[in-house]
């Protein structure tokens, strides 16, 4: 049965009524209603056409035609979950392990960029057995509980930083205390998060984690001082936690010169856990979970199982059958 049209005033009327304040519409004052979006533009009900520079999920663009007919012909074929033995989550896995670093060989598939930065959270924390997470300054990593309290651009809103967050500087070249005519920013900013870890051994606490984006978004879209990540990692790995790289906003050839933005720092650098997201599904629930064999088999030592009901073969088969489109879209960039 198709949905009635309704006017734009009658639209708003029925938003305000029924769906919550707190989720709010761009431009606000007077909001745009879209009926329809083609590519890299949106169309309102008087057919008026915007360039779309808001969005921030479709990859490929609106409504690909390659993506929506694979989605319709897979729905129309079979729909379940991750628990049934299927082809498709396999030769996935397998097409992201070749265009992620060899150690990075284990996934895990959610239905968002929260669940995904959810699930490397308890990842780290099974693995190294500790609790304490060091995290960047301006930071958003999702809206689930566990991601807002390591979320400096939400918690300070909110409930305040809890005693196991730790916040270092955000390394900002261009505004920050060590700047472009610093001899070695990057050294410079990673000593910031050496001194802090000392801060948290000096409590009597344990790092689980150096958490942040490989580009941090929300912060400014900062570039990482090059050499930056590499020292963190050092310095985290020899206090026993684990370096986990947020790729949800910025993975897939959003970088432009890279296929991932961790690989900004340099090519040998390798986190332990990397979290996909947003452009991996061009607007569907589909995200990601990269992670080391060692770090996975600590995950499955406790016995708890982890499945996923929207991350099935339904989404991953038109994954499959655009591998054409997106390599055309982003292995070529990289």
């Amino acid at each position: 049965m198709a949905l009635r049209t309704l006017g734009k005033e009658e639209t708003l009327a029925m938003r305000s009524r029924l769906i919550g304040q707190s989720c709010r519409l761009f431009y606000s004052d007077d909001p745009v209603k879209i009926v329809r979006a083609r590519g890299q533009y949106l169309y309102d009900e008087n057919n008026q056409r915007y360039l779309d520079c808001i969005s921030n999920v479709h990859h490929v663009g609106h409504c690909h035609p390659s993506i929506t007919k694979a989605a319709a012909a897979q729905m129309d074929l079979l729909n379940t979950n991750t628990r049934f033995l299927h082809d498709n989550i396999v030769v996935y896995a397998e097409r992201l392990a070749a265009a992620l670093p060899e150690k990075l060989g284990v996934f895990y598939f959610v239905n968002s960029g929260s669940e995904a930065n959810d699930l490397a959270l308890r990842l780290a924390q099974q693995y190294t057995q500790h609790k304490d997470v060091i995290v960047l300054d301006h930071a958003y990593h999702g809206h689930l509980m566990s991601l807002i309290d390591i979320s400096p651009y939400k918690f300070r809103k909110l409930a305040g930083q809890k005693d196991w967050v730790h916040v270092a500087p955000l390394p900002d070249t261009y505004r920050g205390k060590y700047r472009e005519d610093h001899p070695n920013p990057g050294q410079a900013y990673a000593d910031t998060v050496k001194d802090l870890i000392g801060e948290v051994h000096m409590k009597g606490r344990k790092i689980c984690a150096f958490f942040a984006e490989s580009l941090p978004s929300v912060g400014g879209q900062i570039v990482l001082p090059r050499g930056y990540s590499a020292k963190v990692a050092e310095y985290v790995r020899s206090a026993g936690g684990v370096f986990v790289a947020d790729e949800v906003q910025t993975g897939f050839g959003r970088v432009g010169s890279h296929f991932w933005g961790f690989q900004l720092q340099g090519e040998d650098f390798c986190p332990d856990i990397v979290t996909l997201g947003k452009p991996m599904g061009n607007g569907h629930p589909l995200a990601c979970v990269a992670t080391t064999a060692e770090i996975a088999g600590a995950f499955t030592a406790n016995s708890v199982e982890y499945f996923n009901t929207t991350s099935r073969p339904r989404t991953l088969n038109w994954k499959r059958k655009t591998s054409k489109v997106f390599s055309a879209n982003l292995w070529y960039i990289s």
